[in-house]
Parts: structure tokens; sequence; C-alpha cells
């Protein structure tokens, strides 16, 4: 990262630790072959994708075998839903999820949509409501996302959980933004959860699916070779799974580290003045993400106008980027207009009292300047 820059905006991705490109190296000059080879090359590699498998297991309190590496959070989501009978979520989860809602929608499939209010919370009496409207002997997938990717609202993963058993439901949990910055209390109550290794400080391209259903087995997306079980095609990275694995070993401190970022937003929100409208619940945020609307500023020009001052926030999710409609997960929580003023502000462990200090006369700059357009 640049040293001009002062990046806010590790929701959509953060930067490679030291010790995850010292991994990764290590890797890349030691154990570069195909970890499916029967050679020393290839059982090198396969030791390293292995051993990450394994440590991944022991964080997820779950056996190996229910581990599959994957290109992302968004492959891993898509292969846990896209052979679903039946599904229940939200508009405010993440593209790669209401899409394959829409997708099952399209074929056929049964999907109800769980209302969300201005506090961007899903319920657990909503998802009872959505189960009671369909079949009993329907089988059903619940999704939630376990930390909101754009406002930072941690969900009732536990009580949804209790829901979906009395209901005999499968529970999917997207756990992209919650591995290593909260608690993962809830994994006993799940079936299958994603995972990702570049909001962690991990590299881009793997990820991974907690699938723990012995009895059954997701459909597999790439089909091919018989990796993983033949669950997931696809010759293996050794190089960026030793750099997962090497992000995964700051997780079990990183709800600690994460914490202390509160002060600082709430520093820099407090700054804002009341020219700025909290989106969510703020009781139920995750304390490094602000996720705003600004009196009289669109979010992109806001975005824009701090570009020019070196600082990167976002308005919405770095996988929505370039589209032109505002952000469906404020539109949907609290409409339209909301959505088009919204700015989301994420912070990391390398943002320091001094740094703030830094960013706030430039927040307040922009805000005392007449946007461009209202």
């Amino acid at each position: 990262m640049p040293a001009e820059l002062i990046y806010l905006d590790w929701n959509a991705t953060s930067p490679l630790h030291p010790t995850v490109v010292a991994a990764m190296q290590r890797a890349a000059e030691k154990h570069w072959g195909n970890p499916s080879s029967v050679h020393a090359a290839g059982r090198g590699a396969a030791s390293v994708v292995e051993g990450v498998r394994e440590q991944l297991a022991a964080l997820l309190g779950t056996h190996h075998r229910d581990v599959l590496f994957t290109a992302g959070g968004t492959e891993a989501n898509n292969l846990a839903l896209h052979d679903t009978a039946a599904l229940v979520l939200a508009r405010i989860e993440h593209p790669s999820v209401t899409q394959m809602g829409e997708t099952a929608a399209s074929r056929g499939a049964p999907v109800v949509w769980v209302p969300v209010g201005a506090s961007g919370c899903v319920e657990p009496e909503a998802v009872q409501e959505a189960l009671e409207s369909l079949p009993s002997e329907m089988q059903v997938t619940v999704c939630v996302t376990a930390v909101n990717h754009e406002t930072g609202i941690i969900q009732d993963v536990t009580g949804i959980s209790e829901v979906s058993r009395r209901f005999g439901a499968r529970l999917h949990v997207d756990a992209v933004q919650a591995l290593g910055k909260v608690s993962l209390d809830f994994l006993a109550g799940v079936d299958s959860l994603a995972v990702s290794a570049h909001k962690i400080r991990g590299p881009k391209g793997v990820g991974a699916l907690l699938w723990r259903d012995s009895s059954s087995a997701p459909r597999p997306l790439l089909i091919g070779g018989a990796q993983q079980r033949g669950l997931r095609a696809g010759t293996l990275d050794p190089v960026t799974i030793a750099g997962f694995g090497a992000a995964l070993e700051r997780s079990p401190d990183g709800p600690e580290r994460y914490s202390a970022l509160a002060s600082l937003r709430d520093r820099l929100q407090h700054s804002l003045g009341d020219r700025v409208r909290n989106n969510g619940d703020a009781t139920r945020r995750v304390p490094h993400v602000l996720n705003v609307s600004v009196n009289g500023w669109r979010g992109d020009e806001m975005v824009a106008a701090l570009d020019l001052l070196g600082i990167c926030v976002s308005s919405g999710s770095a996988c929505s980027a370039g589209t032109p409609e505002p952000s469906p997960v404020i539109t949907e929580m609290l409409g339209v207009e909301r959505a088009k003023e919204a700015v989301r502000i994420s912070l990391g462990d390398e943002i320091t009292d001094e740094i703030m200090s830094t960013v706030i006369p430039k927040f307040v700059q922009v805000l005392g300047a007449e946007p461009s357009s209202t």
C-alpha cells in the first residue's frame, strides 16, 4: 500500500500481513508442486494443503474432511446454495448469496425473502415466519451472513440456528466478514459456512466451505479431476493456501485486536457531527465498521472527494462496484434515497490514533465543501 494512501476500506480487502508474505514465499520456493502428484514434489505441496485444512478445521471445531478449499467466499457460498430445494434469506445478504436466491427462484424453487427493517437485523422471528410459510416436508436451507459486509451488523446466528433446527432446515452462514474479527460462538448450530482469506490479511483467490453434513455432500460446481473427494475439481495452489494458513494463525487474537478499533471509529463519527446518520443498529455493529449517510452528498461523490485527498472508503460492497444502482443493502433497509448517500468506512489493525488524527481533518474538509451535485 503506497505510503501516501490511508486505506479505510478493509471490508473490501486487506493488505497482506508480513507473516503471510513470508509463508507464501517459503511455499513458492519449496512446495510449488501439484498436491495431487504422488512424487516428492507433490507430497510436499500436499503437506502444506492438508496442514492448513487441519488448521482451519480445528479453528472451526470440525473434522478436516468437512473443509473444502475454494477460490474465495463467493464460490463457497455458490457451492453451498446452488442446488438447494428451497431457500430462506434476506435481500441484505452478499450478492453471491442473493443471486443464488434469484437463480433458484428462476428455476421454480421456493424462495422466501425475509423482511429486514431499518436496523439491518435479520430477526429469528422473521425467519420462523418464513419457514412457516413453506411445506413442512420440504428440505429448506436458511442463509444468513454473520456480519453484514456493508453495515457491519452482527446477526443473531444462534437464534436463527435454533429456529432452523426446530423446522428441520439446514443453516448456511456466510462468515467471510466474521472470521478473525468476532467470536464464532455460533458454530455448533451451523451446517455449512463460507470463509475467505483476503479479509483477514491473507491472499486473494482462496477461501473455504465448511460442510458438516456427513449424510450428503454439495453437488459440485466444478467438475473434472477427483481433487477434494470429487466435490471441487481443480489443482489446489499450495502457495495461496500457505498464506491462508499464516493469516489463520492470527485469527484467535483477531476479536481483541478489532475491538480496540471501536474508539477510533467512534472518534471519527463524533467528528462528523450531525450531518451523518447511522445506517443500521449501532448497538449491534462490529467495532471497526461505520456505515453512514451524509446529508447533501451522494455516496459516490464523497468517495471520490476523499480519494482525491488520499483516503480510501467505499459507497457499498466492492463486489457491486461499478453498478449504477445504490447499495441494495441500504436500499432494503432504509430506501433508495438514503442508500444514494451511504458511505462505508471500515478499519483494520494498522489504523492508529495518529492515522485517525490525519484522517479527521480531511473528512471535515470534505464535509465543509459543496458537493458537485445533490
